[in-house]
């Protein structure tokens, strides 16, 4: 994991110890994605905060496998991290059967066997609004929404809960 993702402890300026503490706190914020429907296009929701609600799109539910699956509905650690391919994100923490999932920028999430474009293998795209780009569904100015989320938490971590028909 350290290999492909760095914590971002030295932005925060707190130690792994304090944070790893921190963990139990009732004023850690806490953001809901709420899955509204899901189609070989992606499965689309809105991710509301205490001070914002953006769009995402996921992966079509298939049973949480990997590289083709959203992740499963439930309660998630998120915590800013470095991907070496998409810079600063969220890393979503301890989902079962699956690693490596992030919340970062990009457009699409379709399903690839049904000839749909896709930005993600199970992570969650946020975007400022829908829309169509060429002949498929997604999220847009999503570097925009991402840019927004970080910004609002001010890169603390927060507890992130799925809910939703899907998954």
């Amino acid at each position: 994991m350290k290999s492909f993702l760095r914590d971002d402890f030295s932005r925060r300026g707190v130690c792994i110890g304090h944070e790893e503490a921190s963990m139990d706190r009732v004023d850690i914020p806490r953001m809901t994605l709420h899955r509204e429907k899901s189609s070989a296009q992606g499965t689309f929701g809105v991710l509301i905060g205490d001070n914002f609600r953006w769009h995402t799109v996921e992966l079509p539910w298939k049973e949480n496998k990997p590289n083709v699956s959203c992740i499963p509905c439930g309660t998630y650690h998120c915590d800013m991290a470095v991907s070496p391919r998409f810079g600063r994100v969220y890393h979503v923490r301890d989902v079962p059967g699956r690693t490596h999932i992030l919340i970062h920028a990009g457009n699409y999430a379709g399903d690839i066997q049904e000839g749909y474009k896709t930005h993600s293998h199970g992570c969650i795209l946020p975007g400022r609004k829908r829309g169509i780009l060429g002949s498929q569904w997604g999220v847009l100015f999503s570097r925009h929404a991402l840019s927004g989320i970080v910004c609002v938490l001010d890169g603390r971590s927060f507890q992130l809960s799925i809910i939703g028909e899907v998954g």
